[in-house]
């Protein structure tokens, strides 16, 4: 009964960690994908940076508009993150078998990992193209002639009805491959990390401490979020584009769209939105990785 309820544990973890990453991190996703929406267009007007497209969303619809789209987010990323960090932490501890070593092992991590990402990827894709088309609408006077959504369900119905079932999994490779790369980054970074801290804490009076613990959550938190997106941003940005197409044949082939965007905005389009998104990176991780940690604590998790 222990070990099945010890399961169950892993993915209420992983729930909170997911609930955290979207209230930190969702206004700066609303820039990113706006961004990669507007600055990868043959026409129309151009952001700055990110900071000037925050503001423009701030002053046409207050704070509201930095979380758009944020409903389908956070019950995606609740159920998302849950899976995420219950696969990896199963499939962990499956592969580790009897071994008694704590230390960090690549053969272990990464397979983990990109498991987990390839099964969150299938719940991701449709919630993320819901919300990256809310997104996009705003009240913005930039988007012209898109289909009006009054809410996320609305989005989904209608994406249903227009495209069929398949069209809510547009972008679907795209969402895959992120998500396998990028789940393994972020975990070798992060376990890596934290190893190499605790180590260091080992005999400190420090070692205890839940602020310390905290720190050392946000650090390593972050920083595998850093490494995860800029390693896979350009697979990102490819995703915004296929899902926010008006156009049904457009192609979906993730290669093909950035070949495409690197001819006509070179390396810096295939970037695009890379300033919110790293900025994004470090709180919305950190938020994870902490709330992730936290949890497990309450609930009796020993970190494997």
């Amino acid at each position: 009964m222990g070990e099945g309820f010890e399961g169950h544990k892993e993915y209420i973890a992983g729930m909170m960690a997911g609930l955290a990453t979207v209230a930190v991190g969702h206004p700066f996703d609303t820039v990113k994908v706006k961004l990669q929406k507007h600055n990868t267009d043959v026409h129309g007007i151009r952001y700055r940076n990110g900071l000037h497209c925050a503001a423009r969303i701030l002053s046409t619809e207050g704070v509201k508009g930095l979380y758009r789209g944020a409903t389908s987010s956070f019950l995606g990323m609740a159920f998302e993150s849950s899976l995420m960090f219950g696969i990896y932490s199963q499939a962990k501890l499956f592969l580790r078998g009897t071994s008694q070593d704590n230390r960090p092992q690549p053969q272990i991590i990464v397979p983990s990992a990109m498991f987990g990402g390839a099964m969150i990827s299938f719940v991701l894709c449709p919630s993320e193209l819901v919300k990256c088309r809310m997104q996009i609408q705003g009240t913005d006077s930039l988007v012209l002639n898109s289909r009006r959504y009054s809410g996320s369900l609305d989005c989904a119905i209608q994406t249903v009805k227009n495209d069929g079932v398949t069209g809510i999994f547009r972008g679907g490779s795209a969402t895959f491959l992120r998500e396998c790369f990028g789940n393994a980054t972020f975990f070798v970074v992060y376990e890596y990390a934290r190893y190499h801290i605790h180590s260091k804490l080992e005999n400190s009076s420090l070692k205890d401490s839940n602020l310390v613990d905290m720190g050392v959550g946000v650090v390593t938190g972050g920083l595998g979020g850093i490494a995860c997106w800029s390693a896979v941003l350009p697979l990102d940005v490819a995703k915004t584009i296929i899902q926010t197409s008006p156009d049904k044949t457009s192609p979906r082939n993730p290669f093909v769209v950035l070949n495409s965007i690197y001819k006509r905005a070179g390396l810096k389009g295939c970037y695009a939105g890379l300033g919110p998104t790293i900025v994004r990176a470090f709180p919305a991780n950190a938020a994870a990785i902490v709330a992730w940690e936290f949890s497990m604590k309450m609930l009796g998790i020993k970190h494997h």
